[in-house]
């Protein structure tokens, strides 16, 4: 008798929809910029494919069928769209060199305006929100224009140093992680507690930040239980439903 064979599910369709549906969510919160900026996904053991969003496309437009499938060459694989230059310098050098599976990259206001100042990011000890990210920034202070080469992709993720936070100075940010839900559910928090922080130094006020080791003990509450994390994902999945497909052209 023979056995059965266990067929294992494709990732492909879940990890397109829930790349774009982080897409459209940032577009939603405010975090997008234009038709720029690039967020990536590496298929699941395999860190030389990823799937990200395609050059043109405003994010709040962005279906499953138009995330694209490239090699970490700049190669597509699968997909109607082309791929932004500098989204591939930047994103295949941070999947390869940093191991991360998620890769968001925005120009956020708040978190963009702190990589302005002399400090270049946010402070992990100033509000609670903030302390989730204690111990997992990195700070790029080597502006070098549009990484429109694999020497300054790799710079860049080479900057990381081990973390999963990035402020790169004079740019922008980049947060990264093992799942699309987490790592978004990051980037949105880190923006909000950059506008805090900003709000807060406007105020011309000193500022009043808890020591390192209570912001370290929040940092790994927050980090040691994510459901939240997963449950904001499935309200944006219900909030921001997927666009209708674009009308085939007339012959």
């Amino acid at each position: 008798m023979s056995s059965v064979r266990e067929i294992t599910p494709d990732p492909l369709p879940a990890l397109k929809h829930d790349l774009a549906l982080a897409l459209r969510a940032a577009a939603h919160h405010g975090l997008a910029e234009g038709v720029c900026n690039h967020f990536s996904v590496a298929l699941p053991d395999d860190s030389q494919r990823f799937l990200i969003n395609p050059r043109g496309l405003h994010w709040s437009e962005i279906g499953a069928d138009d995330i694209v499938l490239v090699d970490v060459d700049g190669n597509v694989l699968q997909g109607r769209h082309r791929v932004e230059p500098t989204a591939m310098f930047i994103h295949a050098a941070v999947h390869r060199i940093t191991g991360h599976a998620v890769v968001l990259h925005t120009h956020m206001p708040y978190a963009t305006a702190l990589t302005l100042t002399v400090d270049r990011a946010l402070d992990p000890t100033l509000s609670q929100g903030a302390m989730r990210f204690m111990g997992r920034i990195a700070i790029d202070t080597g502006y070098n224009g549009l990484a429109l080469d694999w020497a300054e992709g790799e710079r860049i993720a080479r900057a990381m140093q081990g973390n999963d936070v990035a402020f790169l100075a004079n740019h922008g940010v980049i947060v990264a992680g093992a799942s699309i839900a987490h790592t978004y559910d990051d980037l949105y928090y880190l923006e909000r507690t950059c506008m805090h922080q900003v709000i807060a130094q406007s105020t011309g006020r000193p500022l009043a930040p808890v020591n390192a080791e209570i912001a370290t003990r929040v940092a790994a509450q927050i980090q040691g239980e994510r459901e939240q994390s997963d449950l904001f994902f499935e309200a944006l999945r219900r909030l921001l439903p997927a666009p209708s497909p674009a009308p085939a052209a007339k012959p």
